[in-house]
This record gives C-alpha cells, structure tokens and sequence, in this order.
C-alpha cells in the first residue's frame, strides 16, 4: 500500500472513530433525556389522577375514568393503577389492559417511594401518593410514541452524517495526503532519471525550509559526494591506461627486438614468446580500460552515422573470420523486413561493429564446434541482432553478473580472456540507447539480443 493511501485510510479510521462515538454520545444523551421526560410526563400524569380521585368533590371512578379515556392520545397504551394500603384495586384507567404486577412491587413502591422501569416496549412508573387520606400507590404506564419517533430519525440522521462524513474524509484524506506527499513524488521521478552517466544531475530542493527540501538537500550532497568519487576513479582509469601505453608499447618492441637474438636458443625463444605473449594481453586489457573510462567521458562525441545492421554483420564476420579462420559464421533473417529501413539504425560503426565481433568471437570460442548464429529480425520499432551459440552455457548464478567488468563465468575460467569484453558492449549499447541482455541453459548455448531503435 502506498504512504498516500495508508495515510488517507489512517485518517479516515480515525476521523469514522470520532464520528462513530460522537453520534453514539448524541444518540445516548438524546435518549436519556426523552426517559427523563416521559417519566415525568407519567409522574405528571398519575400524580393528577390521585388529586382528582382524592380531591374534587363530585368526580367518581366512572367519570374519571371516562376522562382518561378521552385524553388517552396523549399517551399511546396509557394505563393507571391506584392501589390502597391493603393493595386493593381502588381505580384502573382502562379495563381490558391492565397492568402487569406484583404485591412484593406496591411493596418496593412505599420502600422507595418513587421508581422507574421497562416492561416491553413500554415505560413505568410507581409512585406512593400520600395527603390527608391513607397513602396509594400508584402505577402508570406508557409508550413514548412521539419520542421514539424523534430517536429514529435522529438515529437516521446520524447514520446518513456518518456515512457522508466518511466519503468527505476519503476524498479530503486522500487529496491532501497526494498533495502532501506530491514532493516526495517529484523527488522520486527526478531520482528515477539519475543514471551513472547524469550523477552531476540535481534534485529540486524547494523553499529549502521542511522536511522534504531538507532530504532533496541531503541526497545533493550524496549524488555530488557519489559523482566526485567517479570521476576520480574514471579519471584514474584514464590516466593509468594512457600512461601505460606507451612503456607496454615500447615493452613489446624491445621484446620483438630481442626475438631477432634468440632464433638458435630454443629455451630463450619460449621466453620471449611468453613475454610477448602476456604483453599483448597487457596492451589489450589497458586499452578496453581506456575506452571504458573515455566513453564515459565521451558519451556524446561519437560521430553517429546510419548504419545497415546487415552490412555491419557481414563486416564483423570476415574480420572475426580474417583473425580465425577455423570460425564458422552463420547469417539469417527471422523475417524478411517488408521496409528496408526497418534494418537501418543510426550509431557509430567501428563501436557496433566492436560489439558483434566480440559477441562472435565468444559465441564461437565457447562452442566446441566453434560455430555461431546471427539472426535479424525487426517490428516497426526496434532492429534486432540475436547471436547464438551451442556452447557451454552460462549457470543462472552468474547470469546477473555477466556485463560487469572483469566477472568471469565458472565454465569459463580456462579459456583466455578478461572479463571486460561484455561490459564494454553493453557500454557500448547504452550510448546508443538500445538494449543487451542474454538467455542461456547450460550445456545448451547461449544467446545475446542487441535490440536498437531503427530509423
């Protein structure tokens, strides 16, 4: 889950939270009180019925009762007992709903003098009346119709309130915590587009005064600390290599030159032989070096020109096949390209060619029976170069690792080489913004794809 959603989700849990109970809080107090004032309204109610009953001359049973009757939409269900000391029936409100009760309740009643409880839906009340006659107890009861009308559309309400609270906290969460975290986003993109090649690229670093500004800053500091030590390094590289070039080429010609005084000593001329020997592997290693550490420098001063990916094939075979004629080449297309320029590709030749002559040479040096496939093949968007082989494979443990510099496959620790020729053609790839990667099984062969944008 992203921070934008956690944080919108976090808040609408806790924002739901405090909706949630405050509508409980509402819901409880509002019903409490509508129980306070109905039980008022039945203490109201049955205190008036004792005063009639007891008080004002001329009203007997019947007439009081009649006056219940016709005041009974006041209260849905109303119903009044009056009881005397021995808890004889002395008044009933109505006579076909009487109330349910006990002689240990009319007890409870002259104990506490006032009680409230439920029985079902319906609110009671008991209450002992005294004046100058014998105490009564009475009891009234009642349903709250309007109130509990009031609580259902408080209690729908309120659900309505919850339920639109939360979808405007969704939205609002989810569009501030975007507009929050919209830096961060930016941040990521620019980060997304630094590449060894651009380290001297810069963060937006903003107002300069939060948090997020202060990381833009912080990272600065490291991508400037990063690009200084590479280009210490490459400038290194450089140097070394350009430096050593020259004794390692007068190294070589003095050994030549002493060739020449060896031809009657055999155990001399093995020497020699071994000196040239490491001292051309010496001058080929310092100068994929130096191409490395100057394309980087260089990235966009190679002189680009439109290539024919068939030509430049061709091309790479018979050098590779000048320098090793027991090399068997073999050249195909996937499909005829309906377009001819769907094989034209715009680059710089003598670096591609490097490329396909170094996938060759290895396609065929690590295959016993020294043969290669090159198949082209093309969409409307890319040109595609496939060299493949019936070698020894690669294992997927060095997969990963085959275009870094100076890595050497297991199965190929005994044939001669540097490890430096595949990070150099994928080098050499990046600066024409194409792609190389390789499939392998092993004991199977491998295959190396070089896919670049044609014209």
């Amino acid at each position: 889950m992203k921070i934008k959603e956690r944080i919108a989700l976090q808040f609408t849990l806790l924002v739901a939270a405090i909706l949630l109970i405050f509508s409980l809080a509402i819901y409880s107090v509002s019903e409490h009180y509508r129980q306070e004032e109905f039980y008022d309204r039945l203490k109201s109610r049955a205190q008036t019925t004792c005063r009639l009953l007891v008080k004002v001359q001329g009203i007997d049973k019947h007439l009081l009762k009649a006056i219940d009757q016709n005041t009974l939409s006041e209260m849905l269900d109303e119903k009044v007992l009056i009881f005397d000391s021995q808890n004889e029936m002395v008044y009933s409100s109505v006579d076909d709903k009487l109330l349910t009760y006990q002689a240990s309740l009319l007890d409870e009643v002259r104990k506490e003098r006032y009680i409230e409880y439920h029985q079902g839906e319906n609110e009671v009340i008991g209450l002992l009346y005294q004046d100058e006659s014998e105490p009564l107890v009475v009891l009234a009861s009642a349903y709250d119709t309007f109130g509990h009308s009031k609580l259902t559309n408080l209690k729908h309400t309120l659900g309505w309130g919850l339920l639109a609270g939360i979808a405007v906290t969704i939205g609002l969460g989810i569009y501030f915590a975007g507009n929050a975290l919209r830096p961060i986003s930016r941040i990521n993109e620019q980060v997304s587009l630094i590449t060894a090649q651009n380290l001297s690229q810069k963060l937006d670093e903003g107002d300069r005064k939060d948090e997020i500004a202060q990381l833009a800053i912080n990272f600065n500091t490291v991508l400037a600390r990063l690009n200084n030590a590479f280009e210490q390094q490459k400038s290194f590289v450089s140097h070394a290599s350009h430096e050593l070039r020259t004794p390692l080429a007068a190294l070589k010609s003095e050994i030549q030159l002493g060739q020449r005084f060896t031809k009657n000593n055999a155990e001399l001329e093995e020497v020699f032989a071994n000196l040239f020997s490491d001292t051309e592997r010496l001058i080929s290693i310092t100068n994929s070096l130096l191409f490395l550490a100057r394309s980087y420098e260089n990235s966009t001063n190679f002189k680009m020109t439109t290539i024919h990916i068939e030509d430049l094939v061709f091309v790479a075979k018979d050098e590779l096949l000048t320098s090793h004629p027991a090399y068997r080449v073999d050249i195909d297309y996937e499909r005829i390209p309906e377009n001819g320029n769907e094989t034209v590709v715009k680059g710089n030749e003598e670096l591609l060619k490097r490329v396909l002559v170094n996938l060759l040479d290895n396609a065929c040096k690590y295959s016993s029976d020294r043969h290669a496939s090159i198949i082209i093949s093309t969409d409307p968007k890319f040109c595609t170069v496939k060299v493949k082989d019936n070698g020894i494979g690669i294992s997927e443990n060095d997969l990963p690792h085959i275009f870094d510099p100076f890595f050497r496959a297991t199965q190929a620790a005994d044939q001669p080489g540097f490890g430096i020729g595949l990070s150099i053609c994928q080098r050499i790839i990046e600066l024409h913004h194409g792609t190389i990667s390789v499939a392998s099984e092993m004991g199977v062969g491998s295959e190396f794809k070089v896919q670049l944008e044609h014209v």
